[in-house]
Formats: structure tokens, sequence, C-alpha cells
């Protein structure tokens, strides 16, 4: 989904990176499950998530809050980064 609002939106950049050929990235990231989004280096997440659940936690991670609950989410689950 990532790239998909890459494609979108020349403001959106994203990276797919298979952790078992940069274990250097999957160590830096704390990478224990995939998938792993980490957004600006400030928020992370794992798991699948709908499109919509995606979108919600992107512009959480922004500072933009949605009108709508994310209805999957798990507290904590998106997790800001320290």
């Amino acid at each position: 989904m990532a790239h998909a609002m890459a494609m979108e939106s020349p403001r959106i950049i994203a990276d797919v990176v298979e952790v078992q050929e940069f274990p250097h990235l999957a160590q830096a990231y704390q990478v224990k499950a995939v998938p792993k989004t980490v957004i600006n280096d400030t928020f992370e997440f794992t798991g699948a998530a709908t499109e919509e659940q995606f979108l919600i936690r992107v512009l959480r991670s922004v500072g933009i809050e949605g009108q709508e609950e994310d209805p999957e989410e798990v507290s904590g689950e998106t997790t800001p980064v320290a």
C-alpha cells in the first residue's frame, strides 16, 4: 500500500526492504515481525492492514486525526519511535 500511495503522490516515498538481505536495517528498525511499516522514522506499526486502516495510521503519524476510529486497531499498535 505504501508503494501505491507513493505512485499517487510525489510527496510520498516508499521503500520495501528484504530483511534477509539487509540485516543491519532489520536490526536498526528492530524488525521482529513483518510487514513492519516505519513512517518518517517517528511512527511504526506491524502487521497487515486494510487500505483504510493504513491511511488512518499514516495520517495519524503526521498529526492528522481522522474523524473515524480505526475499527481493527489494537491499543498501542501504532507506536511513536523514541
